[in-house]
């Protein structure tokens, strides 16, 4: 973006995505971060109604739309619904449910507790958050590279898992360990990736955007460029993976 006193654009975080690689919003995005931001502010101002939603929310995480009755109306799938009233001609309606609800009800696992920051934070991209998991493990208990490697495996696992079940419980994993760290992550741009994933021609391209993402946070570029490779690549694990994306 220009401004008009013609001031030089701020320097974006490592790891973030460079102005090449950036997307809008999508649908997904949009409602995931609406949902999310107004329940956080709410959330962090120990809010009895946030606190409550938050504790049902949870109950799903690692789940799927429609399949927590209780969830019906949650999980920022009304946003989404009044995102898609103003627009969006050709959204795959069921995949950004998905998306939505699996990216709201993570992040309110990832929130839990935490009521002196944002667990939801534009700009950290997952890749980005597993490499500061890492920095952190790394520094707290003196981890090497070997150590640490399976942090890494874990993001491996989501970008190798072949069904929205499967990325569902390997996020679920990570989540878990962010939230026990105190890292956060970008919910609204991981909406926009998980719609993105379930569309087969467009699943390579998440899965290579999640490998960019863990190669442009790293600290020391030694083996980067393997790292970054086979987050995205087929690890023996996606046999039994369905083309027709079901």
């Amino acid at each position: 973006m220009t401004t008009t006193d013609q001031r030089p654009e701020p320097k974006q975080p490592a790891g973030s995505p460079s102005s090449s690689h950036r997307r809008g919003a999508g649908p997904a995005g949009q409602a995931a971060a609406r949902c999310i931001s107004r329940l956080q502010s709410r959330y962090r101002k120990d809010n009895a109604a946030a606190v409550a939603e938050l504790a049902r929310l949870r109950r799903g995480a690692g789940r799927t739309a429609h399949t927590v009755q209780e969830h019906w109306g949650l999980g920022g799938l009304e946003d989404l619904a009044d995102v898609l009233a103003k627009g969006h001609p050709g959204v795959r309606r069921e995949h950004a449910e998905e998306a939505v609800y699996l990216a709201v009800t993570l992040w309110a696992l990832h929130q839990q507790s935490a009521r002196d920051s944002d667990m939801h934070v534009p700009g950290q991209t997952l890749g980005r958050a597993v490499r500061t998991l890492m920095r952190k493990s790394q520094a707290e208990n003196q981890a090497d590279a070997e150590q640490n490697e399976p942090l890494r495996t874990r993001l491996v696992r989501v970008g190798t898992a072949n069904s929205i079940d499967s990325v569902a419980l390997r996020l679920r994993e990570i989540v878990l360990l962010l939230r026990g760290a105190g890292v956060p992550l970008d919910y609204g741009r991981l909406a926009d990736q998980l719609y993105r994933w379930q569309s087969p021609p467009e699943r390579a391209d998440v899965r290579r955007e999640w490998g960019r993402e863990f190669h442009l946070a790293a600290w020391s570029g030694k083996n980067a460029p393997q790292d970054a490779e086979s987050i995205g690549q087929d690890d023996g694990s996606n046999q039994e993976y369905d083309e027709s994306g079901e």
